[in-house]
């Protein structure tokens, strides 16, 4: 995709002006590298404040990770910095710079994926702010190239989406699926929490109830900070709308599957989309008080969690196929194609 000129100049002054406040900044760090450091710890500790400055001096000097989180804390819509003009710009540059660093052997490469998969939504929706006009297909390549080559779960979720919709790809619902079933067995709340959904609804598979409650019940387990609103407000509609025999059912259900595909969340909101707060009270509409954890006092194993890069974790076993398995919706689900040519110099 290429963006206007009036848009490439917008970018540029952008720029100019992050490395302009760096710059008068300077002189309270020792080196890029120091700032770099800096920022990331106050970035960790949720002092956005404090992380901007020492960011924008290390981001001026071209740090690869201070790009990257200074790019999160101006995508973060709960922040009082939120400038989504400098966080695609940003994104764009890590994009265009690191879409081919190795993913078996960069440490970057995670958070590369993790770009990739930010600027595919700035992208799908389009950013007045730069005249970025939407466009689906481009923003489908970049969640291809993060999906595949980099494994990133993140982008394989938002690739499922738009596989089962046809946005920007070929409708293909049996894909869609494979997706977001290879998702929740690896305990992506995200993908479990939408995959309930679908159960609820009976959309693309035979409605279970059942199944949709269990599965939104781990999910809202799983759930990080920043997805944390959504997941519980499908979670509410599916427990409110579920009769008592279906509750009943679940019971047990909950706790196995939370030990088999649930993973400990982390206080906090490793993602860097904004930290965790206290989970309000839900109700139903009878005023009944809807509980967000069906296996409270419960032990289960601890689960391998992603890392704050979102670092894969080991495949799931075989047999996640109709009919078998516990959460099963796929028979014999097709391999996934190879990358299809997001490269380094043409992500513009």
């Amino acid at each position: 995709m290429r963006i206007s000129r009036t848009a490439t100049a917008l970018v540029m002054a952008l720029w100019a002006s992050v490395s302009a406040s760096a710059g008068a900044a300077t002189p309270e760090f020792r080196s890029p590298e120091e700032a770099q450091t800096q920022g990331i710890g106050a970035y960790s500790g949720g002092y956005y404040e404090m992380a901007i400055p020492a960011l924008e001096v290390a981001a001026a000097k071209n740090l690869f990770y201070a790009q990257y989180y200074l790019a999160r804390i101006y995508a973060d819509n709960q922040s009082a910095h939120t400038d989504h003009a400098k966080a695609y710009l940003l994104f764009q540059k890590i994009a265009n710079d690191y879409a081919d660093v190795d993913p078996d052997d960069d440490n970057r490469a995670p958070y590369v994926a993790k770009s990739l998969t930010a600027l595919a939504g700035y992208v799908r929706r389009g950013l007045a702010e730069v005249g970025l006009e939407p466009n689906p297909e481009r923003a489908a390549d970049y969640l291809h190239h993060a999906a595949i080559f980099f494994n990133d779960e993140d982008a394989q979720f938002e690739l499922a989406k738009l596989e089962l919709k046809g946005e920007g790809v070929p409708s293909d619902v049996a894909r869609g699926k494979h997706w977001l079933a290879i998702l929740s067995q690896k305990g992506h709340a995200g993908a479990q929490a939408f995959l309930a959904d679908l159960y609820w609804r009976g959309m693309f598979m035979d409605r279970d109830p059942v199944r949709a409650l269990a599965l939104i019940s781990v999910a809202v387990k799983n759930a990080p900070g920043g997805e944390r609103v959504w997941i519980e407000d499908i979670y509410q509609n599916i427990y409110c709308g579920a009769p008592a025999g279906v509750r009943k059912q679940v019971g047990g259900m909950v706790a196995e599957w939370d030990s088999r595909y649930g993973r400990r969340p982390d206080r906090e909101d490793r993602t860097g989309l904004g930290f965790l707060d206290a989970r309000a009270t839900r109700t139903c509409a009878n005023g009944e008080t809807v509980p967000l954890d069906f296996t409270a006092g419960k032990d289960r194993d601890d689960r391998p969690v992603a890392d704050a890069a979102g670092a894969r974790p080991a495949e799931p076993a075989p047999g996640f196929v109709q009919g078998g398995g516990a959460l099963g919706v796929l028979s014999d689900p097709s391999a996934i194609e190879p990358l299809r040519g997001v490269g380094r110099r043409d992500t513009r």
